[in-house]
């Protein structure tokens, strides 16, 4: 361990705990250490006591453009002085929708909202209005928000609620199946086809694993919804914008009939999206409701515009790609140094760092196989070293990233592998 200090930290930490439960406002962070951030900038962080981090959490995604992108800043600057929610249409929407969808490139409708819970939420009713069905086939250790009828646990291959409190029978309409498995998504058909509305999925697993889906695998599943007449939705939260401008559906080459967006859409900013065909989202305004008071605020349609003029502007992807290459590479060449069985999977903008067999991991079964422990056990020395990453071994590269943040990742992951890299 090294010399930095935690003495503010540590005070913000112990009033927090009598403030809200765990002191944390989203639970994903009760399993994070104990730091109170003071500001971000480009692909650094500093916290309260003044140490600094080169960050490959993104906020967990959000933040691809990097903290605090000036253009963002100064179009969400102006649009609040123009005010900030109306309860009815604004000058700002319009532009923001067609940029959005001309950036996607498949889509002819979209609906802004706030959160990629409350959109897949959205997409999932639409799909059953749709086709007059109420089932839906999801995958396991894909995520698709934290509500009652999509969040869940599986235990040695029995799937349940994962929250105490939650509503198990609200999970009897979904089907869970294993990722990469055409087969097993065509036997359900087969046996429940008349059943199924929707097929909902990460087109890559980057929730959990960072699991790009195997060689025709997409295109398979985009055949057999066709085939029974099901909706096929792309939970694009965590893939829109970030592996490429069109997101998966660009980049794996398959065009879904909805998609939900969030994280790397609005330069860091609260914004969620629903995108697909007009028969389908022309519902909305024929029976299916979709509301919030928030949809589309004016703060928030001036950060889409601007994150996505500089994403179009800048075309940031390519040296993305390059530099979580050579990311990791870096650290594969790190855990052959020291003797460890470190593991990388996933894409250069999106990867999965872990204790293993080097073997390629392809569904949720063969990631629950990986020493996860481990690597969870590892993350606190990380962050002592100044390297902000997720316990559950998720990295993200941004358009921030460059040759001084990759220099000082391998130099801080060097010392902090031969501080806490074995056991």
């Amino acid at each position: 361990m090294n010399s930095r200090s935690e003495t503010r930290s540590r005070e913000l930490r112990a009033r927090a705990v009598e403030l809200t439960p765990g002191g944390v406002h989203s639970n994903v962070r009760l399993t994070s250490p104990s730091v109170f951030f003071d500001r971000g900038k480009g692909a650094w962080l500093w916290d309260a006591d003044g140490n600094d981090y080169v960050d490959y959490l993104l906020g967990q995604g959000p933040n691809f453009l990097g903290h605090a992108h000036d253009e963002v800043i100064t179009a969400v600057e102006s649009a609040m002085r123009r005010g900030g929610v109306f309860g009815s249409q604004h000058v700002l929407e319009n532009e923001a929708g067609e940029l959005f969808l001309d950036s996607i490139g498949w889509a002819e409708r979209v609906r802004f909202g706030v959160s990629g819970t409350e959109a897949d939420q959205a997409a999932l009713r639409l799909a059953r209005a749709a086709t007059g069905r109420t089932r839906f086939v999801r995958f396991e250790g894909h995520y698709h928000g934290w509500l009652d009828n999509v969040l869940i646990k599986t235990v040695d291959g029995v799937t349940g609620p994962a929250s105490e409190g939650q509503l198990a029978h609200h999970l009897d309409d979904s089907i869970v199946l294993g990722f990469n498995d055409p087969v097993a998504l065509a036997r359900a058909f087969d046996e429940h086809g008349g059943e199924i509305a929707a097929v909902i999925l990460e087109p890559m697993m980057c929730n959990s694993g960072a699991i790009p889906p195997e060689n025709g695998y997409l295109q398979r599943v985009r055949e057999l919804c066709t085939e029974h007449g099901a909706v096929l939705i792309f939970d694009e939260v965590i893939t829109g914008f970030r592996l490429t401008l069109g997101g998966a559906a660009e980049r794996f080459g398959v065009t879904p009939d909805l998609a939900v967006y969030g994280k790397a859409m609005a330069g860091g900013w609260p914004v969620s999206a629903l995108a697909g065909r007009a028969d389908v989202m022309d519902r909305f305004a024929a029976g299916v409701n979709h509301s919030g008071t928030f949809n589309s605020s004016v703060p928030a349609c001036a950060a889409v515009t601007a994150a996505l003029t500089v994403l179009r502007r800048d075309a940031p992807y390519q040296r993305v790609e390059e530099h979580g290459a050579r990311l990791i590479d870096g650290i594969r060449k790190l855990g052959v140094d020291h003797d460890l069985p470190l593991r990388v999977q996933g894409l250069p903008m999106a990867f999965h760092v872990g204790f293993g067999d080097p073997a390629p991991v392809i569904d949720a079964a063969g990631l629950g196989r990986l020493d996860l422990k481990r690597y969870a056990d590892l993350v606190p020395v990380l962050v002592d070293h100044g390297i902000w990453v997720a316990p559950r071994g998720i990295w993200y590269v941004s358009a921030a990233h460059g040759d001084s943040e990759l220099a000082a990742v391998l130099e801080r992951l060097d010392a902090a592998l031969s501080a806490g890299g074995r056991r």
